[in-house]
């Protein structure tokens, strides 16, 4: 069965073969006609059977020979595409392989987000060499970057370890510690909150979602996660403008949320937020970690541990990255103790650092 085209093309062959066809004819009876009739003798004087004849005999031949050769026409049009096909080949493979690779706006008119994956995969499994092993590690890359709400770039964290308070009879001895984080981002939310619980399943729930920082204390230190002595956050600025904190109580643990400001979020442009919180972590635990909650781009930590007792301090990095972190410790002939970690690329979220001390 002939496509659309083909069918529209015989119909529009058809027409003009029986208008020539029945022109020509016309025109050769109408001047055999004239030839006897009083007053009409002039029509043989012009070429109107001529022209009547040329006319039939046109549309005659027109479909004898589109006919005749339709079947050999056809051959000969797959024929020239296919040459054409082989020629061009290579330049149409390197015309598609080019967009996608380098034009993503062209990229994203022909594929959906599904698709997209696909292509990753595929991609990542052909240089692998091992389609499972590509599908897992797209997975997890895409969970961790896709679903991140943020990116932060160039965070800078400070944090203090000092001695608290004497222990109460059946508490722990522990260090208050001063935490200031600084980093650059587009902000999409615009409420932030932080929380500190005493249940674990709480604390898990609550790792989830990507606006909540969550600090998890454990009651039998002697210390409320209610109270601001487990937890405060004392401080959070953007831009350098101090926001205002607004804090809620419970038995079982407690929350700040704070505005960045719904201008802020609607211009989507970046901004430097500041904040700083004060919490405890017991002596005897010998640990300190510190988790990043969204994708970040070039980390900077230091510990300052002057006058804790602390002897030396191990860091261990939970940074999953081909690059190496950058680690020192203050040399013992300048005042105060501090070690810095730094990395350049990026972290994603639930990576992060540990500070483990030897008293």
């Amino acid at each position: 069965m002939h496509d659309p085209l083909e069918r529209l093309y015989r119909t529009k062959l058809t027409l003009v073969t029986t208008i020539f066809v029945v022109s020509g004819l016309g025109l050769i009876f109408l001047a055999r006609w004239s030839a006897g009739v009083a007053g009409w003798q002039w029509l043989s004087r012009l070429p109107t059977s001529d022209l009547g004849e040329a006319l039939f005999t046109t549309g005659l031949v027109a479909v004898v020979f589109s006919y005749v050769d339709g079947q050999d026409r056809e051959v000969r049009d797959t024929d020239r595409l296919k040459r054409v096909i082989a020629t061009e080949a290579p330049a149409i493979r390197d015309a598609v392989i080019d967009g996608f690779a380098f034009k993503q706006e062209d990229l994203a008119r022909v594929a959906t987000p599904e698709r997209l994956d696909e292509i990753v995969t595929n991609s990542l499994a052909l240089r692998l060499g091992d389609t499972a092993f590509a599908e897992d590690i797209y997975t997890d890359i895409r969970e961790q970057a896709i679903r991140a709400t943020e990116r932060w770039f160039d965070a800078r964290i400070s944090i203090r370890l000092s001695r608290g308070p004497e222990p109460t009879a059946g508490a722990s001895a522990l260090f208050v510690t001063t935490v200031t984080w600084e980093y650059t981002t587009v902000p999409t939310t615009q409420l932030r909150r932080f929380a500190c619980v005493d249940d674990r399943a709480d604390y898990r729930e609550l790792v989830q979602d990507q606006t909540a920082s969550v600090w998890y204390v454990n009651p039998r230190h002697g210390v409320q996660p209610g109270s601001k002595q487990a937890f405060e956050l004392v401080q959070f600025m953007v831009e350098g403008v101090e926001q205002k904190i607004r804090r809620t109580e419970r038995s079982d643990g407690q929350t700040y949320s704070v505005n960045v400001g719904k201008e802020v979020v609607a211009e989507a442009k970046p901004v430097t937020i500041t904040y700083t919180y004060r919490t405890v972590v017991p002596v005897r635990g010998h640990l300190l970690h510190l988790d990043l909650e969204q994708p970040t781009k070039g980390v900077d930590i230091e510990l300052d541990y002057s006058d804790c007792g602390i002897e030396y301090v191990n860091v261990v990095d939970f940074i999953a990255s081909s690059e190496r972190t950058r680690v020192s410790q203050s040399p013992t002939s300048v005042p105060g103790q501090r070690v810095s970690v730094g990395f350049d690329g990026w972290v994603f979220p639930r990576s992060g650092v540990a500070f483990v001390w030897v008293a």
